[in-house]
C-alpha cells in the first residue's frame, strides 16, 4: 500500500474527505519525524513504539575491493511491534 492508498483507506474508514485524512496522515508523520530526530520515542498501547537506535562506529570492508573502511556511527530509525498487532497479522 502507497501513500495514496493509505490516505483512501483512511477516508473510507473515518468518513473524513481525502483533503483531511491527506493532512491528517502527513501531520501524524510530521509529529513522529520531529519526535525521532530530537531524539524521543513514541509508544502506542498494543500498536508498537517508535524510537531511534544507535549504531556504533564499526570496521566494515568495500565489497568491490576488500579494502577495510571505516563506517561511522549513526543512529536509525525502529519500530517494535506491539502485542494487538503481532496477533493481528497472525491471525
Amino acid at each position: 500500500m502507497n501513500k495514496s492508498e493509505l490516505i483512501d483507506a483512511l477516508a473510507a474508514k473515518t468518513g473524513f474527505t481525502k483533503t483531511d485524512s491527506a493532512k491528517a496522515l502527513d501531520g501524524l508523520l510530521d509529529v513522529v519525524t520531529e519526535t525521532l530526530a530530537a531524539g524521543d520515542e513514541i509508544s502506542l498501547v498494543g500498536f508498537g513504539s517508535f524510537s531511534v537506535s544507535k549504531r556504533a562506529a564499526r570496521t566494515g570492508r568495500n565489497p568491490k575491493t576488500g579494502e577495510a573502511i571505516q563506517i561511522a556511527a549513526s543512529k536509525a530509525p525502529t519500530f517494535s511491534a506491539g502485542a494487538k498487532l503481532k496477533a493481528a497479522v497472525n491471525k
